[in-house]
């Protein structure tokens, strides 16, 4: 009996680790580009009016069908009216992309199948 009752002492002096878990919810949106800004941050007009979004380091740039589109044709790809979807996920009051869907050229459909 004293022996457990010294194992329980040692047991309640050890502090005590939370650990904490943050769980961030990726969340899609659709409209089209208004503004693009490569540096910073673009502009997407979506049903309820413009908004802004910020780039993380790891942007993802991919058409519909799923290719990824190379930095260097971005320029001609993400142009003002161009039909997009873009999941991000909310970091305060900012919205800060995870990856960025475009349409394929020819494809009427502007929809992704990766829900």
């Amino acid at each position: 009996m004293t022996l457990l009752a010294v194992a329980i002492g040692m047991f309640s002096t050890l502090p005590l680790s939370a650990q904490t878990v943050v769980k961030t919810t990726t969340v899609a949106s659709r409209g089209t580009v208004s503004t693009y800004d490569p540096a910073t941050s673009f502009v997407v007009t979506e049903a309820s009016g413009p908004v802004t979004y910020y780039y993380s380091p790891n942007v993802v740039y991919r058409t519909s069908s799923g290719v990824v589109i190379p930095a260097a044709e971005l320029q001609t790809r993400l142009v003002s009216g161009a039909p997009v979807r873009v999941h991000y996920v909310q970091d305060g009051d900012r919205r800060v992309i995870q990856r960025v869907v475009l349409r394929d050229r020819g494809d009427k459909d502007d929809d992704d199948d990766d829900n």
